[in-house]
């Protein structure tokens, strides 16, 4: 953009970030675009292969960690963070269902909507918004949707420090939040960066079933229930399938346990409300359902990014996982020939896990 000199750029990031509240934003920052340690960071941790088969990571190469790369010309990153938390459910109401063999539990921000296009669709009429005022600008917005090193921005921008699990945390509202970015030629002022405030916190390393929180800031994606059930297209380790317990889509241990998601608020946005029940719906019933059951019910979701195979695989562990009844033993054999090599392989385990539960 050819910046006029009329622009008052103070004023215009006070303004953007009155109008992305309107829209109904929980908080908008801006950074800068220098992400030299984070970059470091991320190198050391492809490296080390802690991103398991999530291949396109290193593929990126440096887009990443340079936002000109990815959007020539962008010298500023307007950053947004959305609340996602169900309004009239609680910490407890998910512990519940995480005690309860019989029942699946979904990850908090998969039980509505899928936040990709709301979000964007907002950022869009952000940077419409404020092209009423500039003119013509540079600008592209993104929604978890490219190389980007969206927790690293949203800490410069002032949003919340990055939490020893690897997690966005803000100190006046946890970390229940989706994040979404307006790369911008606009040389607006930045905000100051937020602090750290885990202390000698390790609840969240503590709590993680799977330990693949590895030490502080430091997680394994290769032993993270959300790679293992959603990202990964393969079978679950076995030594892994006895610690995911219930958990079919996501985990969030280590944001239930987090002493700063006492100040977590809910969300507003209506389409975030859990969908059919599945914020505590039986395994069994899951696992009867048929492929068009699955995209029927989850049109719209983020749940079906596990695609249908991969979700029965993971309701199949929790089977293997859950109290033995005959309802699940039968639940099981009624899938021992399914045409998923994948959900037939971890069928044969479950079974094998309850036959060891009679005795």
């Amino acid at each position: 953009m050819d910046a006029s000199t009329n622009i008052d750029f103070t004023a215009l990031a006070q303004r953007i970030k009155a109008w992305g509240a309107e829209l109904g934003f929980a908080q908008v920052g801006i950074a800068g675009v220098e992400l030299g340690e984070d970059a470091a960071h991320l190198k050391a941790w492809l490296d080390e292969g802690r991103h398991g088969s999530m291949d396109y990571m290193q593929r990126h190469g440096s887009k990443r960690s340079r936002p000109a790369e990815l959007q020539p010309g962008t010298v500023r990153v307007i950053s947004a963070r959305l609340n996602y938390f169900p309004s009239g459910t609680d910490t407890e109401a998910a512990w519940q269902t995480l005690r309860d063999g019989e029942r699946a539990y979904i990850s908090r921000y998969a039980l509505g909507r899928d936040y990709h296009k709301l979000i964007r669709n907002r950022l869009q009429k952000l940077a419409t918004r404020i092209e009423t005022e500039t003119g013509p600008f540079g600008y592209r917005a993104f929604t978890d949707s490219a190389p980007i090193l969206e927790k690293a921005l949203a800490r410069n921008a002032g949003l919340g420090w990055i939490g020893k699990h690897t997690l966005v945390i803000n100190r006046d509202a946890g970390s229940w939040f989706f994040l979404g970015e307006l790369y911008t030629d606009l040389p607006l002022p930045v905000d100051a960066p937020a602090s750290a405030h885990c202390g000698t916190c390790t609840r969240c390393i503590d709590v993680c079933p799977t330990q693949a929180i590895t030490g502080p800031y430091q997680l394994d994606a290769r032993r993270c229930i959300a790679y293992l059930t959603i990202e990964s297209k393969d079978p679950i380790p076995e030594d892994l399938r006895p610690l995911i317990g219930n958990r079919v889509f996501g985990c969030d241990d280590c944001q239930l346990v987090c002493p700063w998601n006492k100040f977590a608020q809910a969300t507003h946005e209506e389409d975030f409300a859990p969908r059919h029940g599945l914020d505590g719906a039986k395994l069994v019933e899951l696992f009867a359902w048929s492929e068009d059951e699955f995209l029927t019910k989850t049109e719209g979701m983020p749940i079906r990014r596990a695609g249908y195979a991969g979700f029965m695989r993971n309701v199949a562990v929790a089977l293997g996982n859950a109290p033995r009844t005959a309802g699940v033993v039968d639940a099981l054999r009624a899938r021992a020939d399914d045409p998923s090599p994948l959900v037939r392989e971890h069928v044969v385990w479950a079974l094998a896990q309850q036959h060891t539960k009679a005795g």
